[in-house]
């Protein structure tokens, strides 16, 4: 698991911005999604073009969240990095040779491509394929319009890698009006120093940084919000 290490004047700059260090002081759970990002066998297992060794340590945390938010009333969506037919639209992404073992195993059908088999993916979660590194980036998923058809208005992001796919859609989420919330030991870099990183930037301006245990802790079901929530600063 990532050592977690957000800088103090990091913090001292977010309480004095926000007033306090967390934005958000409820997680309403039929508006919130738990968004659990490329969690498949091509970062998952060993020997993989893409292997995030800390991403199988989070495996058992994504899951304790999983089954909080669907208590509380929320969805849970399933993020599968999707590669298939987008070398010419993405070409930049794939000059060279050398992503090309990363190609194939992030098609439908390829191992690389599915789930990893320690998840707990549910009948009722959703499961949405994306084809860039944002999942709320224009043409890469309809992520968007099926959280909005839901009444989601705040994301709860883990998955990996946090300071590439994770972060991208952390902070197009939050320029897409959705509240904001990084878990930071349910995502998973290649190294701590990237993992912090991130952390540091998404909690002074893209959302709230808070652990699992946090998480769990503030979200409440619809039956328990008052009727003036007050959840934004």
């Amino acid at each position: 698991m990532h050592q977690i290490s957000i800088p103090d004047p990091v913090l001292d700059a977010i309480r004095r911005q926000r007033g306090k260090l967390l934005r958000f002081e409820r997680l309403v759970g039929p508006r919130s999604a738990l968004v659990v990002i490329d969690l498949q066998n091509c970062f998952m297992l060993p020997g993989m073009p893409v292997e995030v060794p800390t991403a199988r340590e989070i495996v058992p945390n994504v899951n304790r969240l999983a089954a909080a938010v669907r208590s509380a009333g929320g969805v849970v969506v399933w993020l599968q990095m999707t590669l298939e037919g987008q070398r010419e639209s993405w070409s930049v992404f794939f000059a060279g040779d050398e992503r090309r073992a990363t190609l194939e195993q992030l098609t439908p059908g390829a191992p690389g491509h599915e789930l990893y088999a320690g998840l707990d993916v549910q009948p009722a979660d959703l499961v949405v394929r994306k084809t860039r590194y944002s999942a709320f980036i224009q043409g890469s998923s309809d992520l968007d319009q099926r959280l909005r058809a839901r009444g989601v208005d705040t994301v709860i992001i883990v998955g990996t890698l946090t300071n590439v796919c994770c972060e991208s859609s952390a902070r197009d989420a939050m320029m897409l009006n959705y509240r904001v919330v990084f878990v930071s030991d349910a995502n998973a870099a290649l190294s701590d120093a990237e993992h912090n990183a991130t952390l540091a930037t998404v909690f002074r301006t893209f959302g709230d940084v808070e652990t699992t245990d946090e998480v769990i802790a503030r979200l409440v079901s619809a039956d328990r919000e008052p009727a003036a929530s007050g959840t934004t600063a």
